[in-house]
């Protein structure tokens, strides 16, 4: 089921590329993410690493809105 976040994108024609992209980094994320809250400093360092990339994800995401919202 789509979040209404989603759903107000997908009206605004957005690169579903990017979001999938998104999703897909946080759904990799999840095991390592439960083995750093065990406390598996390793697995913490992959969760970082991964966030910084959702960051970067998320950054693209702003500026093809403000791109849309331009047009």
């Amino acid at each position: 089921m789509l979040m209404p976040s989603v759903a107000v994108l997908l009206e605004m024609r957005f690169d579903m590329d990017l979001l999938e992209k998104m999703e897909q980094l946080l759904q990799d994320c999840r095991e390592d993410y439960n083995k750093a809250k065990g406390g598996n400093k390793a697995a913490g360092t992959r969760v970082r690493k991964v966030m910084q990339d959702v960051k970067g994800v998320a950054q693209d995401i702003r500026k093809e809105m403000l791109g849309t919202r331009e047009d």
